[in-house]
């Protein structure tokens, strides 16, 4: 269910994302090439990311037990929580849909290279663009959901809400025209090891 004004500014725990030391091989190894994907994936470059938006271990206290994601849309990150004051921290980029979500969810389903298909309404806007898309665009490099996608659901229903990677690392700490919340396509399938269908999100909005 949704949350009003003053749940978001009494009902949710307080939060605390403290800064974490940077290790630059840690960081490569996290951006390494994946060959053995089904679509095998190049190293990111970390010159091309900015430090606060790769991924890396913080501490974090929250109220919420270890393996709740939280995804704080004003701030644009991601936060999955480790427990004992610690957690693992995402750079995400947000779109029209991904403004559409409070309060709580959780995982209903999670897919490895999903398809996509765009919705009427970004037929109608772009329909030079997305109209040949109208019956799905299968899964790969070129996918706008990139690496993997987790959808979330409430009451046994779909709220049209993803986590999902992208094929445009540059929106990575930005708002977008459209999508949901996009992960750098290492950091989704990071997460998606991390998260079991089932698992709570928890998404703040401004």
């Amino acid at each position: 269910m949704s949350i009003s004004r003053r749940g978001v500014l009494f009902g949710l725990p307080l939060f605390l994302a403290g800064c974490a030391s940077i290790n630059p091989a840690g960081q490569r190894q996290n951006y390494a090439a994946l060959p053995n994907e089904q679509f095998p994936m190049a190293a990111m470059p970390l010159e091309k990311m900015k430090p606060e938006l790769r991924r890396q271990e913080v501490a974090y206290e929250t109220t919420y037990p270890a393996g709740t994601v939280v995804v704080d849309t004003p701030a644009r990150r991601l936060y999955f929580v480790l427990g004992d004051g610690r957690a693992v921290r995402y750079g995400v980029g947000v779109g029209r849909q991904g403004l559409a979500l409070k309060g709580n969810a959780y995982v209903g389903r999670k897919a490895e290279w999903p398809s996509w298909t765009p919705t009427p309404n970004m037929i109608r806007r772009e329909p030079e663009r997305n109209l040949k898309y109208a019956g799905g665009m299968p899964g790969g490099l070129n996918n706008p959901l990139g690496a993997r996608a987790l959808y979330l659901y409430r009451n046994g229903n779909d709220t049209m809400f993803r986590l999902h990677g992208t094929n445009q690392p540059q929106s990575i700490g930005h708002a977008m025209s459209s999508g949901c919340i996009r992960m750098l396509n290492h950091d989704i399938i990071d997460l998606y090891e991390r998260v079991p269908v089932g698992a709570r999100v928890v998404v703040i909005q401004a």
